[in-house]
């Protein structure tokens, strides 16, 4: 049953504008809908997907990547990205390791940034969908 769904992200916010303004500025994103001003806003993504931004008076911890979005070239999307201003995240660890920040992981890239809000945001390259077995 849940193999036929979609997912999307809900993203939290304090500044509702300072987040449209982010998204605006530094992604290049226009919110397909906008409810009213404590609604928050749908942005709509290619393949059916999306992500929301809501008003909350909660803070996100910004320790775990809490959406991640599929590029199909990393390498030209973060030099597009640093050129609006973005600043990526920067990883020395066991396991995780960041060169001007981007990691090499299993095979694939990625590379990870905060939006206005504090959530982290990973942007990386096509993550395979499995083939699908017969049963």
């Amino acid at each position: 049953m849940l193999k036929q769904i979609r997912a999307a992200t809900m993203l939290p916010a304090q500044d509702l504008e300072r987040a449209k303004g982010f998204y605006r500025d530094k992604l290049g994103l226009t919110p397909t809908q906008q409810r009213d001003p404590m609604g928050g806003m749908l942005y709509e993504l290619s393949g059916g997907t999306g992500f929301a931004v809501f008003l909350s008076s909660g803070k996100p911890s910004g320790t775990h990547t809490q959406m991640a979005l599929e590029v199909p070239d990393l390498d030209a999307a973060v030099k597009d990205l640093r050129a609006r201003g973005l600043k990526f995240e920067e990883y020395d660890s066991p396991g995780l390791k960041t060169v001007d920040g981007i990691a090499e992981i299993a095979g694939t890239k990625v590379a990870w940034f905060k939006d206005s809000e504090g959530n982290l945001i990973a942007i990386g390259l096509p993550v395979p969908v499995a083939a699908t077995q017969s049963a």
